[in-house]
């Protein structure tokens, strides 16, 4: 087939693999119409769909044979490995065979020094094992009393077994099966027998005639159209406006506030190819049924939200740092929490740097090799840090009732401008990839992304704190420890858990990563 997408790719300047990419992401929305038209009362067939699907996407489109056989391999060792290991250890063992299985295939990506242009194993592999690992460990609290559970691991345990198809459908869910992002299995099964839709108070909000609530259909193409336009801006801007262009002799030349003004305009181009492929994979999502999250208060309309991976607006013009790192790369983020972060720290205790540092390495596993990615993590991990002693001792002072209230939009404004810019410097070394690049970029832009965040800590550490706290109890807006309230209230994940995969920690349905970026279209969520 690649006659079919050769004349493309050489008008676009794009290799044939990322055209074929594209091409599956938009052939899924059509699929997606044709999988909801299967009845629900035979969720065999629904199976049987998605990995017809997988089949025709890695033999005669992507043409990568024994990537689609490497990836059964991982699925069958954990679908074994899950039901017959009854053992505290099986997830963990689960969790070692498919990331190992995952480390490897990254090394030998790396040595045979494969572009992200070409369209491999690594990829899906990286979504297969997010799904493997989230299940080993959703079998694993089935076999569990409920009352020992929290609230996400009672509502995702499995206390069945299920069958080789239904856990073969489960893992080649086709429209997040190539870069994701990925679902849980008490969510697959949800989606393939309409349970939700079922409901009755759902059903009494829409025509009884058809389970499916309307407004799928355009919620889903919304997201399509938004997706072609952020990939529009990337291939008509994105080869001259992106963060290599900052390593060329004419930007060193430039005055300081000039690099660093032009420097801010490269991210959010290199970022539409994520919000390209995230927002259509969303679309065709939405079409299977995904992501139906109840009706809204007000309108009573259906609402398709539950299947987004990125909050476009919080992360161009955030109000904070944590506001950003919550709206990127959401889904990975709740893999990091709940099958990392949680089980590694012990019970009753409050999670340490062990905790953090093993949550931290996974995530950067899980990504790969390339040197770019730790620079990109040790610094967001330093970001979190500064971050939130920010929000800690600096916003309560323009909080109600505290006489500098007033000021707040001011605080707010310059939290924006800085998260923007500490976003932008954080991420280039992950694109980059290189250390020599990356170093090479942080001179040429005055190494000030680590100014701001390493004094700030200083300035924290060295006082800062107590001083803030010592404001906070004279303007009477100080929260005491265990005390909840406006302006006081740290959110508990998030001073718990800041981004392991670049800003320390996990936080809820938050990914801190800023993963890397190809020339046109990027490795899974």
């Amino acid at each position: 087939m690649d006659a079919l997408f050769e004349p493309l790719a050489s008008a676009l300047g794009a290799s044939v693999d990322q055209i074929k990419l594209i091409f599956c992401l938009l052939v899924a929305y059509p699929l997606g119409s044709l999988f909801v038209r299967v009845p629900s009362s035979k969720p065999a067939l629904r199976h049987l769909f998605n990995v017809s699907v997988a089949v025709a996407f890695f033999f005669p489109i992507l043409r990568i044979y024994s990537a689609f056989f490497q990836l059964l391999a991982s699925i069958l060792a954990t679908y074994f490995i899950a039901k017959y290991d009854k053992s505290k250890q099986m997830p963990w063992r689960v969790f070692f065979v498919v990331m190992g299985h995952l480390t490897i295939n990254h090394v030998i990506r790396a040595f045979n020094n494969q572009s992200y242009e070409t369209v491999e194993v690594t990829g899906p592999q990286m979504v297969l094992t997010m799904k493997l690992t989230t299940f080993a460990w959703n079998v694993h609290d089935g076999r569990l009393p409920a009352s020992s559970l929290d609230a996400w691991q009672s509502a995702k345990r499995i206390t069945t077994y299920p069958s080789l198809l239904a856990f073969l459908g489960y893992s080649f869910y086709f429209p997040g099966l190539l870069v994701g992002p990925y679902l849980d299995f008490a969510e697959y099964t949800e989606l393939v027998n309409e349970s939700v839709f079922k409901q009755p108070d759902v059903k009494s909000k829409h025509n009884s005639g058809r389970m499916l609530p309307p407004g799928r259909k355009r919620a889903a193409y919304m997201r399509m159209v938004m997706g072609l336009a952020y990939l529009g801006a990337f291939v008509v801007l994105g080869g001259s406006w992106n963060y290599t262009a900052a390593l060329k002799p004419d930007f060193a030349q430039m005055s300081f506030l000039r690099r660093f003004l032009l420097f801010q305009t490269y991210g959010p181009l290199e970022r539409s190819k994520y919000y390209a492929i995230w927002t259509l994979t969303e679309g065709a999502s939405i079409l299977t049924g995904l992501g139906f999250t109840g009706f809204h208060a007000q309108t009573h309309q259906p609402q398709w939200t539950g299947a987004a991976n990125v909050i476009v607006s919080r992360i161009e013009l955030p109000s904070n740092f944590k506001v950003l790192l919550d709206s990127w790369n959401m889904k990975t983020n709740v893999w990091l929490r709940e099958c990392v972060y949680k089980r590694v720290a012990v019970k009753g205790k409050k999670p340490g740097n062990r905790v953090t540092a093993i949550t931290f390495f996974t995530s950067a596993f899980w990504h790969g090799i390339a040197a770019g990615y730790y620079l990109t993590f040790f610094t967001g991990a330093l970001i979190t840090s500064s971050a939130r002693l920010a929000r800690q001792s600096l916003r309560p002072l323009f909080l109600s009732p505290s006489p500098y209230a007033s000021y707040k939009p001011i605080y707010d404004f310059l939290a924006t401008l800085t998260s923007i810019a500490i976003l932008n410097y954080t991420a280039a070394p992950f694109i980059l990839s290189t250390w020599s690049d990356s170093i090479k970029l942080y001179k040429v832009l005055g190494w000030y992304g680590h100014i701001v965040v390493v004094g700030s800590l200083v300035l924290f550490y060295a006082g800062g704190v107590r001083w803030a706290r010592g404001m906070q109890r004279r303007l009477g807006v100080l929260q005491e420890k265990g005390e909840k309230g406006k302006g006081g209230k740290e959110n508990a994940s998030a001073s718990a858990s800041a981004s392991a995969s670049g800003a320390g920690t996990p936080v809820e349905e938050k990914n801190m990563v800023v993963p890397p970026l190809d020339k046109l279209v990027p490795p899974p969520s």
